[in-house]
């Protein structure tokens, strides 16, 4: 039952976001926001598909300890494409609210991308094992909360100053897909049912997509 359902639903996602991009990516023709908000979103389609394809083979086959290296690799992907999601996001919030003279914002954007991909690659991520150390799970994170923590201050503030209703509750978004995120990286280990919380984390990310997509198909 769980192949089934978990499957469904990972199929479901991926076909989802994936054809919104494409459209937003196709339709924006000489609209850049939406162009890039396009890529965005296949960015987020394309980098999960390295964790949940492999997660769904094993799912249906011998389990994950014969996946280990699939499911690794895998996860060390979507990070990286997790990190350039939020940097895109940035310039999406830039980009929309006409936001200028915001230099030492981006700077620090930027820092807090490197230093969590950076982290990523330290040997220490044990990538390959299904028993990674949630040590370094921790801190490869930290960066990555930070970035979160800036964009969802900044999504908020400006929606609430120009009583946006497009992106009014992108910042709830974000804090909902950190808020169910966060539980998996320090309990999942312990407790696999935590692992459960990755569906509304990812549900979260669909609805910031929606209001990208629905402000495009107006």
């Amino acid at each position: 039952m769980q192949a089934i359902m978990e499957s469904l639903f990972d199929v479901i996602y991926l076909s989802t976001v994936t054809f919104l991009g494409l459209q937003m990516f196709i339709g924006s023709k000489n609209n850049t926001l939406f162009k890039l908000f396009g890529i965005m979103t296949i960015l987020l389609g394309f980098g999960d598909a390295f964790h949940l394809v492999p997660r769904m083979i094993s799912l249906w086959d011998k389990g994950p300890e014969t996946y280990a290296f699939s499911l690794g690799l895998g996860k060390l992907i979507t990070s990286v494409t997790m990190t350039v999601f939020y940097v895109i996001l940035y310039h999406v919030w830039e980009m929309y609210y006409k936001i200028r003279n915001n230099r030492n914002i981006t700077i620090i954007i930027y820092f807090l991308a490197l230093v969590r991909i950076g982290l990523l690659f330290f040997p220490q991520n044990d990538w390959f094992n299904l028993n990674s150390p949630v040590l370094w799970g921790i801190y490869r994170n930290i960066p990555f909360a930070i970035m979160g923590l800036i964009i969802l201050v900044l999504f908020y503030r400006e929606s609430k100053e120009t009583n946006d209703q497009v992106f009014k509750y992108m910042w709830l978004a974000i804090l909902l897909s950190f808020g169910f995120y966060v539980p998996v990286v320090l309990w999942a280990d312990v407790y696999p049912l935590v692992g459960m919380l990755m569906i509304p984390k990812t549900c979260a990310y669909v609805w910031a997509v929606w209001m990208g997509y629905k402000e495009f198909k107006r």
